[in-house]
């Protein structure tokens, strides 16, 4: 599976944006996907995963409320949503994906593929 992450960009705090992930190569109803960021000077964080039927997803508790995964499997892509942004949002946002459970993938289990990342920039 290949994947590619776009959409992001520069956006005032509050603002909105919404990250794509197309991915190619393989049955993409198969795999769970997540999104995943990492700040300067951070480590890797989960943000968000959702089952290969897109009926099950998982989010960190910095997130919940405020971004939204999902996908469309006749497009082959994955989305996320992400609403009232924060400057501690700021971060290189990438997607990944696996077969496994997207429980598993919020712990960080079972990615095997990775697409670039996308720059999201919130500004104060």
């Amino acid at each position: 599976v290949q994947l590619q992450a776009c959409g992001g960009g520069l956006v005032q705090a509050g603002g909105s944006l919404r990250l794509s992930c197309a991915a190619s190569g393989r049955t993409f109803s198969s795999y769970v996907v997540g999104w995943f960021r990492q700040a300067p000077g951070k480590e890797r964080e989960f943000v968000a995963s959702i089952s290969g039927s897109g009926g099950t997803t998982y989010y960190a508790d910095s997130v919940k409320g405020r971004f939204t995964i999902s996908r469309d499997n006749a497009k082959d892509t994955v989305y996320l949503q992400m609403n009232t942004l924060k400057p501690e949002d700021t971060a290189v946002y990438c997607c990944a994906a696996g077969i496994t459970a997207a429980q598993a993938m919020s712990r960080g289990y079972g990615m095997h593929y990775w697409g670039k990342g996308t720059l999201v920039t919130v500004s104060s």
